[in-house]
């Protein structure tokens, strides 16, 4: 079975700003490519990204990366089913993560997937507690 993989935010501002750890998306990019793993991010973590590049950069450029990321092979999950939504809750009332982390989390949870990250600041502590598996980009 491929590895399946939820994506986090702060991995594709990696990823575009050039970070450490791009290569290993960059990498991930291409093996999902060749169908050999799934990636997804919810919608709530790219309109993060979205946000992001248009408060730091320029409204334009935040359309190019949404349109940069709508072509690659990344699946984003536009909705939030009932489980996702019950986890994230307990998630987000649990622990001190914001939103779209808990979201991502438990997306991750209810998937099988491991969280693709490199948010150490909000998920040290929840990988030493939760059931979820982990893909540190750096």
């Amino acid at each position: 079975m491929n590895p399946v993989y939820q994506i986090d935010s702060c991995v594709l501002i990696a990823f575009f700003a050039d970070e450490p750890g791009a290569d290993k998306v960059s990498e991930l990019f291409g093996t999902a490519e060749r169908g050999e793993c799934s990636l997804f991010m919810s919608k709530v973590n790219l309109l993060e990204i979205y946000a992001a590049t248009w408060r730091k950069i320029s409204q334009s450029s935040a359309n190019d990366v949404l349109q940069r990321i709508l072509n690659s092979p990344i699946v984003i999950v536009d909705q939030v089913s009932d489980e996702v939504f019950q986890e994230a809750a307990r998630l987000k009332a649990t622990h001190r993560i914001s939103l779209a982390d808990s979201i991502a989390l438990a997306e991750a949870k209810t998937r099988g997937a491991q969280l693709l990250t490199c948010d150490h600041h909000e998920f040290d502590a929840v990988e030493k507690v939760e059931q979820v598996s982990f893909c540190w980009i750096r």
